[in-house]
């Protein structure tokens, strides 16, 4: 089951990951950039059915639509993804939060399966000084998510197998599946970054290479369970990942299963990289867009993890959202012949 939202177009659709509390500045930015959708984040103390209708009504008063909304309380937790004492009553909060999305209307929502956070090493610079987040796995030192911090060497006292990765992962994906189904919210599964064999004693086997995220899908077997593709992760893991991201789109693609795109470039591949902006990376971003449109991508993409520009995030939103209407306009007019 999906969600009637006659109100959102076929196509790719550029979003604006925004806070759920705009101030008008903030919403008029949007407007003015020429984007009509928003991704929106909370946590477990504003995740209910009315919050979010709430920030559907707020803003599609201003003619933006909601697209999809996170909460960060049900996203990378360690209870789930290692089977811990709380895993129970954490996944019962994820299907709430599912239902939750159905009856306000909003179609999607991101998932990532991190025990241990998104690691960093100490932010560099990339173009012209720009400040830029990093990650060297020579000096890997420790994780953070909403406010944890896992550190080296072993983040949960034990090296844990492979196996009970995924026998976590088939425990939560079975209860969640026919929750997801019935509420008509899409969940699209973010990859390990950075998508590294290991870190702190937790393998990252699933969502750290083609494969996994293969057998993980079809163990899933619902069209309500896909692929929010970040770029950036893919970049990073290089070689590692197993297939390359165009051959990634074009395989989940035509399989209906992407769902949300993170657009992001990168300076190289693990073992060590810099974020960096769309037009200074390793990768050609035209050869993504080119490769979303020719299997008829249907979500949004958006722009993540943007190095600061000008000492204004708003200077480096406009700049990124603005290199990638043009990508996708050259993308369209090229299919249009």
């Amino acid at each position: 089951m999906f969600i009637d939202r006659p109100d959102i177009e076929p196509g790719i659709k550029i979003a604006a990951q925004i806070t759920p509390e705009p101030t008008e500045d903030d919403l008029a930015f949007i407007q003015q950039m020429g984007v009509g959708y928003v991704v929106l984040w909370t946590d477990a103390t504003k995740s209910s059915y009315e919050y979010y209708a709430s920030r559907r009504r707020l803003f599609e008063d201003r003619g933006l639509k909601v697209y999809g909304f996170g909460n960060s309380d049900v996203h990378n937790q360690d209870a789930i993804v290692l089977g811990l004492e709380n895993r129970d009553a954490k996944i019962e909060e994820y299907k709430q939060h599912l239902r939750n999305l159905g009856k306000a209307g909003i179609p999607y929502t991101t998932y990532a399966h991190m025990a241990n956070g998104i690691w960093s090493t100490e932010r560099e610079t990339t173009r012209g000084g720009a400040p830029a987040r990093a990650f060297n796995l020579d000096k890997a030192d420790a994780g953070h998510w909403h406010g944890r911090q896992y550190d080296m060497p072993l983040t949960h006292g034990r090296k844990y197998s492979e196996d009970e990765i995924w026998d976590n992962f088939a425990y939560f994906i079975k209860q969640v599946v026919p929750v997801a189904e019935e509420a008509g919210v899409k969940i699209g599964i973010h990859p390990d970054d950075p998508p590294v064999p290991e870190l702190g004693g937790i393998p990252r086997c699933i969502f750290s290479n083609f494969e996994g995220y293969r057998r993980a899908l079809d163990m899933a077997d619902s069209p309500n369970v896909g692929l929010c593709l970040c770029v950036g992760c893919w970049l990073e893991g290089g070689a590692w990942m197993g297939r390359d991201v165009l051959e990634t789109i074009k395989y989940f693609g035509e399989r209906r299963k992407l769902f949300k795109i993170h657009f992001r470039n990168v300076s190289q591949p693990l073992p060590y990289f810099v974020e960096t902006f769309l037009d200074n990376g390793y990768m050609d971003m035209y050869k993504v867009m080119h490769a979303l449109r020719e299997v008829d991508f249907d979500g949004v993409v958006i722009a993540d993890h943007i190095p600061l520009m000008g000492n204004d995030h708003r200077i480096s939103t406009a700049f990124s959202i603005g290199y990638m209407k043009a990508l996708l306009e050259r993308a369209n007019a090229e299919f249009a012949v």
